[in-house]
């Protein structure tokens, strides 16, 4: 089973994502803000992980997570609430895999995730 792990302030964004992608057959983790995550990752790195950009520390997340061991392998998705070119690009630069709208709902995270879950 993949490691999904969700690292967004909101407790409704958490909950909601974690059940939809719980029941994609991923075992989703939650982290409420940058050093829980980071906690989180130096336990055990998660196959994918989403981080909300609204989040203090969200790029130097992504970026600390890229040196790790491991570090380059997780997928890491950087949740935007518009698609503002200049903070895209700075995710892409801290090295964010892709992007994602908020707010998503079970069916941008079944079109996005569902395969992957399943080949897995």
């Amino acid at each position: 089973m993949q490691r999904f792990m969700i690292a967004d302030s909101s407790d409704v964004v958490r909950k909601v994502g974690k059940r939809i992608l719980s029941e994609l057959d991923f075992l989703v983790s939650e982290a409420s803000n940058v050093y829980e995550a980071l906690s989180n990752c130096q336990v055990e790195l998660p196959d994918y992980l989403i981080v909300d950009s609204g989040m203090d520390g969200a790029l130097e997340l992504i970026s600390t997570i890229r040196v790790m061991e491991g570090g380059k392998e997780v997928k890491i998705y950087y949740c935007v609430v518009e698609a503002d070119l200049k903070k895209l690009m700075m995710g892409k630069r801290a090295g964010a895999t892709d992007f994602l709208l908020k707010p998503f709902d079970r069916k941008i995270l079944t079109a996005v995730f569902g395969n992957r879950a399943i080949a897995a």
